[in-house]
């Protein structure tokens, strides 16, 4: 038998030590979040539910994302123990330059539309963290806004073909003139992929008032508030639109891009050459041939073709393709620090992420930035460790393998 007795109140106090309730709402929901998917969480309650369909949802059935991660959930790393891991350097160099993490933020379209905030808080993140940003064309923040916003951040410009040409052609030079050092070519959008929860959500750019919209502003407050008192919500550098995300897409998209586009784009860029949405290896060493200096295995989060390869099955192959001639990442799917190091350890120089900093935005624009960055810089320091590495110069392929 136990003996039982009353707690003395010494021993209560002991155990009674409430957390101190330091910052604002805002610091208080984001320091709840440990993980990108808590930061999903957040996200999804702070928006409308067509605007976190817009940034979570895919094409088609979403098959092709649910597959990207479910590649990273096979993912199984070997690692050495006995070593001393004290202290790792989760740094590397990316396009010639040094980064503090094998990780860049991805281009992403409409980003006004998570939060008020948008490019310009992701830019000033990347700026203090140390790794590069790049801009979309489809973005809600000039060229020349973002570098005025964050003129140290490592500012990468997203190009995609329209059918004019002229427009194009201007893009690029407005972003040499603003100090960008790469050009990221996206070429898996020859025409707009079926994102259905767009359809079915009635969303537009910009979101139309609708009684299903107004009956949702009763929902989140505040994102209609700082929809309406701020800066009209449109796209940097487009005229205003007031259809769907495809529609404009269909009718901007440049859908006779070929080879010779990404030759012409190599003749008159003195940066650096990234073309993003390569998901062969026979592709990869077409562009590369024609001038690329970097290719991106990614399939545009499964936004564009439903079923489409996944990335990180598809990294390998590319790397031996082209990995001797020019630098590799991986995009799409990427959720934790970890799906980071096996990209690398497949061969990848770094990674591109876009839902897990655009969770964060949602969730508390530049300050959950900062913290969905945070998480991910912890999580790739912390899987360093415990696979016994010191640095990121030292994941190869014997560090990691994908389960059948």
């Amino acid at each position: 038998m136990v003996e039982r007795r009353l707690p003395r109140w010494s021993e209560l106090r002991e155990l009674a030590r409430p957390r101190p309730r330091a910052g604002d709402a805002t610091d208080r929901r984001l320091a709840g979040a440990a993980s990108i998917g808590d930061l999903r969480e957040v996200a999804r309650r702070r928006v409308p539910r067509a605007v976190f369909d817009y940034t979570d949802g895919a094409a088609g059935a979403e098959i092709a994302l649910r597959r990207a991660r479910e590649a990273f959930q096979r993912v199984e790393f070997r690692p050495s123990v006995l070593r001393d891991v004290s202290v790792v350097d989760p740094s590397t160099v990316l396009l010639g330059r040094p980064s503090a993490l094998p990780l860049a933020f991805a281009p992403t379209g409409f980003t006004r539309l998570m939060h008020t905030e948008g490019e310009r808080a992701v830019g000033r993140v990347a700026e203090r963290v140390g790794i590069p940003h790049a801009l979309s064309t489809m973005g809600t923040t000039t060229i020349e806004e973002l570098a005025a916003a964050a003129p140290g951040v490592r500012r990468w410009f997203q190009l995609y073909l329209w059918r004019d040409r002229e427009a194009s052609a201007a893009l690029v030079e407005r972003a040499a003139a603003a100090g960008y050092e790469a050009l990221v070519l996206t070429v898996d959008t020859p025409v707009a992929g079926p994102r259905l929860r767009d359809v079915r959500n009635g969303f537009t750019i910009p979101p139309a008032l609708t009684a299903r919209t107004v009956a949702n502003a009763a929902v989140h407050p505040r994102w209609w508030i700082d929809l309406l008192t701020t800066e009209p919500l449109q796209f940097a550098s487009l005229r205003s639109w007031g259809g769907t995300v495809a529609e404009l897409a269909d009718r901007v998209f440049e859908p006779a891009a070929t080879l010779d586009d990404v030759r012409a784009l190599r003749g008159t860029w003195a940066g650096a050459l990234v073309v993003k949405g390569v998901q062969t290896a026979e592709d990869a060493r077409a562009v590369v041939d024609a001038g690329a200096d970097a290719v991106v295995v990614s399939n545009h989060g499964g936004r564009q073709l439903d079923r489409a390869p996944t990335p990180l099955e598809e990294l390998p192959a590319v790397v031996r393709a082209v990995g001797d001639r020019a630098e590799v990442y991986l995009d799409g799917g990427i959720l934790d620090g970890a799906d980071v190091v096996a990209a690398v350890a497949l061969g990848a120089r770094g990674c591109l992420v876009g839902r897990a900093y655009l969770y964060g935005l949602m969730a508390g624009g530049e300050r959950g930035v900062q913290r969905a960055t945070d998480i991910l810089a912890r999580e790739v320091t912390r899987t360093l460790q415990l696979l016994g590495v010191t640095s990121v110069a030292e994941l190869t392929p014997d560090r990691v393998r994908l389960r059948p």
